[in-house]
């Protein structure tokens, strides 16, 4: 099969050049429907600094809170019923409905917040989550079928980088609609509409697998069932899930971790940074909106500058995916941990100071793409879908968690100490996560990944009554060690 794969070549540029030009755009949009309420939220607690036309709320800092983390209260809970639902109906329809349903809720958001008060505002923001949480199942579910191993971390990360993108806007845009005519209701219009468009051009351009699409050369489609080792049949029935053997596996728990921290990390900044501008840096809301925007900036253009990086160090094999994938990662989190600890003794004296390490703080952090996030894919192509489901759904209690801890701790957004105390926590996070994933982290596909993994165990433990031991191949081998008890593996070693 692997003299197969490299024999079969398919063109430079394709369809699955599409496919993630499109999951990048989709990535920005439903990002840009997320993030922006971290600037709508200054602009409509302080509607005199934008457009004093529409009406101002007088939340208090808990409220606040309550606004900027209950979207993740809806987003935890469909991340795993995400993943099933990509594997029944397939990730094409599974992101329409989410995107769709992100474009309603965006563009009745002004409305329902000018009966309903905070309160519709967190409703509505629990909803748009309910309908997110399937997303990144669906990112790498997709990623999975359309991407040749060669080309995993060249499509992966490009596709990914869209969140990046989408921060960005949302960040710079939203305080640029606030302070023109649409006012802070314009924020939610402009990110309903965008939904809609992406939604279009999804329907039309996007396949589930490389079978399906009406728009892939036969050359292209062979080239990636080969590489993906896909036989002939391979879409038309489904691998059962070796559920004990995931949440079993050292490798996956350690990926855990590193996505827990670095959501906590990421999550903050995300949420906070424009109320700490506001509030220790004294920015104004279009100051704050261009500022806040420039870190994630950074993190959007140096991603292509890891990503460079890592296609020239994997082709010239100076390391091995798995050293480049711990690599990374210890650069996109010790290095925000050290510069959210100096951010904290920062004030508006040093206000470009704090802005420099910032930017520097969250564009490092997007090493962390190829650092961590396509690990999932790494472990398990059959899988990655769920497993996707299962790290986000863990990670994804962190940023409800963020906001709130913030809140109890940042009672008054003046003060510079209370700030030292949430990015300290932050930075401290960061560097055990990555601690953990040097230690237990690889690259490497488990044997659970295996799509006859659970194929019935008597003919699978008995190799004596069905196999001579001379035709149990090192994988077979490594498979029936994984699933032998620690005794039995202990026992088994001390024989031979």
């Amino acid at each position: 099969m692997n003299s197969q794969c490299q024999a079969v070549k398919g063109p430079r540029i394709g369809v699955r050049h599409l496919q993630s030009l499109l999951l990048f755009l989709g990535l920005t949009v439903i990002h840009i429907a997320r993030l922006n309420v971290s600037v709508a939220i200054v602009a409509m607690t302080n509607a005199e600094s934008t457009n004093p036309n529409f009406p101002e709320y007088d939340w208090t800092e808990r409220h606040k809170s309550y606004i900027l983390s209950s979207f993740y209260w809806g987003y935890i809970l469909t991340l795993c019923p995400g993943s099933f639902l990509c594997r029944r109906f397939g990730p094409k329809i599974v992101f329409f409905v989410a995107a769709i349903g992100t474009a309603v809720f965006s563009l009745i958001t002004p409305w329902c917040i000018s009966w309903g008060d905070w309160q519709a505002f967190c409703a509505l923001r629990i909803l748009q989550g309910l309908f997110q949480g399937v997303i990144f199942p669906c990112v790498n579910e997709h990623l999975a079928m359309w991407s040749p191993p060669e080309e995993r971390n060249r499509l992966g990360a490009f596709s990914f980088t869209g969140s990046d993108c989408g921060t960005v806007l949302a960040m710079f845009i939203s305080g640029m609609i606030a302070n023109g005519a649409l006012g802070w209701p314009g924020i939610s219009y402009v990110s309903g509409i965008l939904c809609i468009v992406w939604c279009i051009l999804w329907l039309i351009f996007a396949a589930n697998n490389a079978t399906e699409s009406r728009f892939i050369s036969e050359a292209e489609c062979k080239y990636i069932e080969t590489s993906l080792q896909h036989n002939e049949h391979f879409h038309e029935h489904s691998i059962p899930i070796p559920w004990r053997a995931i949440c079993c596996s050292v490798p996956f728990m350690a990926l855990l971790v590193a996505r827990c921290a670095e959501t906590y990390g990421l999550s903050t900044l995300q949420a906070e940074i424009p109320s700490y501008m506001n509030g220790v840096l004294d920015m104004d809301i279009q100051s704050n909106a261009v500022f806040s925007s420039l870190p994630f900036l950074a993190m959007w253009l140096l991603s292509y500058v890891y990503l460079i990086v890592a296609d020239i160090v994997l082709k010239r094999k100076w390391l091995s995916l798995t050293s480049v994938r711990k690599l990374f990662n210890t650069l996109s989190f010790w290095i925000p941990a050290v510069a959210l600890i100096v951010i904290g003794f920062l004030d508006e004296d040093h206000a470009n100071w704090a802005i420099a390490l910032m930017t520097l703080s969250v564009g490092v952090n997007s090493g962390s793409t190829i650092g961590s996030s396509l690990n999932t894919i790494d472990l398990s192509p059959n899988h990655a879908g769920i497993l996707m489901g299962l790290s986000n759904t863990v990670a994804n209690v962190i940023p409800i968690l963020t906001p709130l801890i913030a809140g109890v701790i940042v009672v008054d957004k003046h003060d510079r100490g209370q700030w030292q105390i949430v990015f300290g926590i932050a930075a401290i996070i960061f560097f055990l996560g990555n601690c953990v994933f040097l230690i237990w982290g690889t690259a490497e596909a488990q044997p659970w990944d295996a799509d006859d993994y659970l194929k019935p165990k008597d003919a699978e433990t008995c190799p004596e009554k069905s196999a001579p031991v001379a035709e149990i191949t090192p994988a077979k081998q490594s498979v029936l060690e994984q699933r032998m008890s620690w005794p039995e593996r202990y026992a088994a070693k001390s024989t031979d």
